[in-house]
């Protein structure tokens, strides 16, 4: 898709008007038309309106620092063979033996711990 088929495609489903849209030419380019843009010009159009509209596609990264340590030990113990499934879906079940709550994100510092030092004694066996 052309840069300029995404600023149209963006707009479309945001509902940008016609006025608003110029200002955001005119605020990230200095032009008023796409037409008077370079493609480099249009792609900062698309980067700034993705920025805007929260229309790029973002990692699910937890906000929570015990959370990402769960997703990070569990892939580490998949990839040193402990484990043979290292999805989503087996680390839910994986966590939901341990503490009755199948997603990682739900659980309090105090609910993953046991949870991280199972997946660590795993990790530990795995070297």
């Amino acid at each position: 898709m052309t840069a300029l088929r995404a600023i149209h495609a963006i707009c479309k489903k945001h509902g940008v008007e016609e006025d608003a849209r110029r200002a955001i030419y005119k605020r990230v380019t200095g032009k008023a038309s796409a037409k008077d843009m370079s493609e480099t010009e249009r792609k900062a159009v698309v980067a700034h309106m993705n920025r805007k509209f929260g229309t790029e596609k973002k990692k699910n990264y937890s906000s929570k620092p015990y959370v990402r340590l769960i997703h990070a030990l569990w892939k580490s113990v998949h990839e040193k063979g402990v484990i043979e499934d290292g999805s989503k879906a087996a680390l839910r079940s994986f966590t939901n033996n341990l503490t009755g709550m199948s997603d990682p994100e739900f659980l309090t510092y105090d609910e993953a711990s046991p949870v991280i030092e199972a997946l660590k004694a795993m990790e530990a066996r795995g070297k």
